[in-house]
Formats: structure tokens, sequence, C-alpha cells
């Protein structure tokens, strides 16, 4: 059983950054594959990076290139960095685990975080 907290979010201006913070329970943090999600008034939930056990990462085209998804497996923790942040980047984000490698998907993974609010102003 893995649980999960975010914490981080808030509100920025449009071209700002933020830094959104996941850390887990549990003692094999290092063999889980760690996901960001988010999900916009009236949208369904949508992919936005990952990074497998390996350190393999994955973007959503949307963020490539504003957004990182590095890893403390010391801390048992995965990060958000967002950088570059447009009004269309607001969403509740959620942090996922899973066993599986590489994991782009909502049904892929197993254990969800509770949700951290990102608002981007024009």
């Amino acid at each position: 059983q893995v649980q999960l907290v975010e914490s981080g979010g808030g509100l920025v201006q449009a071209g700002g950054s933020l830094r959104l913070s996941c850390a887990a329970s549990g003692r094999t943090f290092s063999s889980y594959s760690m996901g960001w999600f988010r999900q916009a008034p009236g949208k369904e939930r949508e992919f936005v990076a990952a990074i497998s056990w390996s350190g393999s990462t994955y973007y959503a085209d949307s963020v490539k290139g504003r957004f990182t998804i590095p890893r403390d497996n010391a801390k048992s923790t995965v990060y958000l960095q967002m950088n570059s942040l447009k009004p269309e980047d607001t969403a509740v984000y959620y942090c996922a685990a899973t066993r599986r490698g590489e994991a782009l998907s909502n049904y892929e993974y197993n254990y969800w975080g509770q949700g951290t609010q990102v608002t981007v102003s024009s």
C-alpha cells in the first residue's frame, strides 16, 4: 500500500513557476513509477508527466520543455517543476504511483493522492 500527499499548489501569474511535491509512504518508493495528472473543470483527467522506477521520463506535448519531473528516492518524493506557466495549466494536479514501467494512462496507476490546486492568472 502506498499513500501519496501532494503539496505546493497555489496561485501564480502567467509566466511564473511552481514546484509541486508528492511525498510517498512506505519503504519501496524506488520500485514505483510515478506520474502527475491534472484535471481542469469540466474536463477529463489528463496525463502530464511520468518518471519510471528506472528514471525514464515522459511528458505530454502540452508541457514538454516547460515542466520536469525529478524524483528523490531517499526522500520518497517526486516533484513537478512547472515553468513558464500558462492560464491553460490551471487544474487540480494529482500524483499517482504504479509498479509498471512506462505508464501514461490513468488506468495504469493504482495509487492516487488527493490533489492540489494550481491556478495561473493571465
